[in-house]
């Protein structure tokens, strides 16, 4: 292969150099013709780059309300475990790319896109755009609010919070850049499998109502597969998975108040951690699935007595709390230790698809007061909503979290181990913009029909199994009642034009026209569709039910394989849900009928579901084809029109005497723990806000090394460690940091002790970074 001066220009624009035509010596210009001489040989080797990122996004841990159940007392308070970005970029040496990246969050946000996008041009100028990066939610119910633009998305968290929203661009561009600067030659693999106990169908009665025919080709009323891609570097092997499996992130309730990834996020962290332990085997045992520890690997097993223990842990008392700095937090960090710096980080996704029917509440909803199944078409208890409540595996919302995460972890890594399938062909996107309040949609061959503006319906202020609403309201009314129809008229009331056009949904909240302050609910969606060689991904700004799901994926797989089109002859079609943006739920025209839950949240009228095929077509169409499609019309930049009435921290303060990370509640003196047991030690705080520690941790457990080392062992990332922040009023400047270790069975015996990590705001507003440590203990 031959290099001209302008294909150097490019091959170093593809690996991040802003690169201009100095005036070079001719030297210079060879040095590097026979560099890139040497690279081309090795991309031969390789159909495409690979570069995998991540980064952290953890929001705010106090105040801030939570995104997802709508429930205005659900306030953050504390951290199960941190949030993060995962971003993977395929890329044609010399050719197309795509980003995809996964979010721990509720859903993607139209406005951190933007802001995204803007970041990533004035970085590498056109290489990435809004056309070939797609960003995703995972459908947490427990991570910070008020990052979308959207009046509806934002009324419970007080409007726009700008922390929040920050936190999660600066992590998405932190991770792409990682991915980016990771790009090196390597191999996509694909793998399909069933996973058949982590999701059941929450709207039975809805699904039932779907065509018998059409029921009939599938086993189960849920998508029961999970597609995997395995990403593996020409030198340094396995480098990362992402996987798409639909089940709600609703495993955490609607009271929880820490910070958590769920059931998605846990199987996330399993994976790595895994990863970490095991990844340099030259053979994996995939019937080990025992959930990994993250214990560094220089810790040894310690030998000394019980009574030797004692002794040492006796000579560590609970220090004072004390000046720290911010790297402080982030240098102590687990994940610091275990890292590899010479080689990348093994990152794995759990990604979202077509969930919005699909409970991990797999027991099924039961009422509160009497322990019976609900009713089956109104999700009800005696004519009540608020008693019907989806049952997870666990005894709790955490250790249910902990088991839907396992399983999915546990046949993530059954298919990453048996990845066989290569990727190979073309790296191509096609993405434009649709006005879906008035999309005109041809049904069959001659019927016209429209889509409407958003509203939402009755069936909606009743909300699901996974978390009830409030009131009168159930799933599946389809006639309203005069009370809340008085107080919807106060709001905006529908014309008979948008009545008809929503029916048979009773509309609740005309959310599409309500323009005041600014808009209550998005008109134009982003759609999008991925491809890495026979992998194609459509990118969908909602949450399809599962079987609109299918009917996206068969429309869309039957466009490509059309004719003689053998290209695309093995292709595996994958829905990204919550990708974009965010616009509610999309079901069946059949499902719409019913008006559960789901589709009193389809915004867009009964024909949504027909609209979406229709415009997926077109692009599969043009991706088929090598056509080119228009843009649409861009949708609105809410920025400077947000309203953000979360009030700011003031202050924080201690008890006369008092250090900012005093222990106020101490282990005992000469304390032993055994595995299983739970260590809880409280330290003087102060607001999360002040410093949200990314990449750092609020919490630490730490273990004794030798004679006076003290080596990070388990830290906010960790499943078994939470942090619980509290004031013991609202309005109140002293607070509490509760720090709970529930000890592993894989922790090693030895000398630990708890350490925490907070920052104080002075009146004047400056911050000031402390520290804490608890007495020393023992663990057998």
């Amino acid at each position: 292969m031959r290099l001209s001066g302008g294909s150097i220009m490019e091959l170093l624009s593809l690996f991040g150099f802003n690169v201009k035509r100095p005036n070079t010596t001719l030297g210079f210009w060879i040095s590097l013709l026979v560099f890139f001489q040497h690279s081309i040989r090795t991309f031969s080797a390789s159909s495409y780059l690979v570069g995998l990122g991540s980064y952290d996004i953890t929001g705010p841990a106090a105040d801030v309300n939570m995104m997802g159940y709508a429930n205005t007392e659900q306030i953050a308070s504390g951290i199960h475990f941190r949030l993060r970005a995962r971003t993977f970029i395929v890329a044609e040496p010399l050719g197309n790319r795509i980003v995809f990246v996964n979010l721990d969050a509720c859903m993607a946000s139209q406005l951190v896109k933007i802001r995204v996008i803007e970041r990533l041009k004035s970085r590498y100028g056109n290489l990435y755009t809004e056309n070939n990066v797609a960003i995703s939610g995972i459908h947490t119910h427990a991570g910070p609010g008020g990052y979308l633009q959207y009046v509806v998305y934002i009324v419970t968290s007080l409007g726009f919070v700008r922390q929040s929203f920050d936190v999660i661009v600066d992590g998405i561009e932190k991770s792409i850049i990682e991915a980016h600067d990771n790009l090196r030659p390597g191999s996509i693999f694909v793998n399909k499998g069933e996973l058949l106990d982590a999701g059941v169908n929450r709207s039975p009665s809805a699904y039932l109502n779907n065509p018998a025919s059409e029921r009939s080709n599938y086993k189960y009323n849920v998508d029961k597969d999970m597609t995997l891609v395995k990403f593996v570097d020409d030198e340094w092997g396995s480098v990362g998975s992402f996987n798409w499996f639909a089940t709600h992130g609703t495993s955490m309730s609607r009271t929880n108040s820490l910070i958590s990834g769920d059931n998605k996020g846990a199987a996330a962290r399993f994976m790595e951690d895994w990863f970490e332990q095991n990844g340099a085997r030259s053979s994996y045992d995939s019937g080990a699935y025992e959930i990994p520890r993250r214990v560094s690997n220089i810790i040894p097993n310690l030998h000394e007595s019980h009574h030797e223990l004692l002794e040492i842990a006796a000579s560590f008392q609970s220090s004072h709390g004390r000046p720290a700095t911010r790297l402080m937090s982030v240098a102590r960090r687990v994940r610091n230790v275990l890292r590899q710096a010479d080689k990348p980080k093994f990152v794995s996704a759990f990604c979202q698809t077509n969930c919005g029917d699909v409970s991990p509440n797999v027991l099924g909803a039961f009422c509160i007061d009497t322990d019976l199944p609900c009713d089956f078409n109104h999700s009800t208890c005696g004519g009540k909503n608020e008693l019907c409540y989806g049952r997870g595996p666990g005894s709790d919302e955490f250790e249910s979290t902990q088991i839907i995460g396992d399983r999915q972890f546990r046949k993530a890594l059954d298919l990453f181990n048996t990845a066989s399938e290569e990727l190979k062909g073309k790296v191509e996107y096609r993405h434009t913009f649709i006005d879906f309040s008035k999309l005109e949609v041809t049904l069959g061959t001659q019927e016209v029909v429209k889509t409407c503006p958003a509203a939402m319906g009755f069936g909606f202020a009743a909300g699901t199994t996974d978390g009830p609403g409030a009131f009168d309201f159930k799933q599946g009314d389809d006639k309203g009642n005069p009370f809340w129809r008085l107080v919807r008229n106060l709001l905006k009331t529908p014309d008979k034009e948008q009545v008809d056009c929503q029916s048979p949904k009773p509309i609740l909240l005309d959310t599409g026209e309500m323009k005041q302050p600014y808009d209550w609910a998005p008109s134009i969606l982003p759609i999008q569709i991925l491809r890495v060689g026979q992998l194609v991904i459509l990118s969908v700004p909602g949450e399809f039910t599962t079987m609109a799901g299918r009917r996206l994926r068969d429309a869309v797989k039957s466009v490509l394989t059309s004719g003689n089109n053998k290209e695309f002859s093995n292709v595996h079609v994958v829905i990204a849900g919550l990708t974009n943006t965010y616009s509610q739920y999309v079901t069946t025209f059949e499902e719409y009928q019913v008006q559960r839950y789901e589709g009193a949240s389809t915004l867009y009228g009964p024909h949504t579901l027909s609209g979406y095929i229709q415009e997926f077509k077109k692009l599969a169409a043009a991706l088929r084809n090598s056509k080119s499609v228009q843009p649409g019309p861009q949708p609105p930049d809410l920025l400077e029109k947000q309203i953000g009435l979360l009030p700011p921290v003031v202050m924080d303060m201690t008890p006369p005497g008092v250090n900012f990370g005093d222990v106020s509640s101490d282990v005992p003196q000469n304390s032993t723990f055994k595995r299983g047991e739970t260590v809880t030690v409280v330290f003087w705080s102060a607001c999360p806000r002040n410093d949200l520690m990314t990449e750092g941790t609020f919490s630490l457990v730490e273990i004794l090394n030798g004679k006076d080392l003290w080596v990070p062992a388990y830290d906010d990332d960790d499943f078994c460690l939470r942090f619980i922040w509290s004031r013991p009023s609202k309005f109140s400047t002293r607070s509490h940091a509760t720090i709970e270790w529930r000890i592993p069975q894989a922790a090693v015996s030895g000398v630990y002790r708890i350490r925490h990590f907070g920052a104080s705001k002075g009146l004047l507003g400056s911050i000031k970074h402390f520290t804490g440590t608890s007495t020393a203990f023992v663990v057998v």
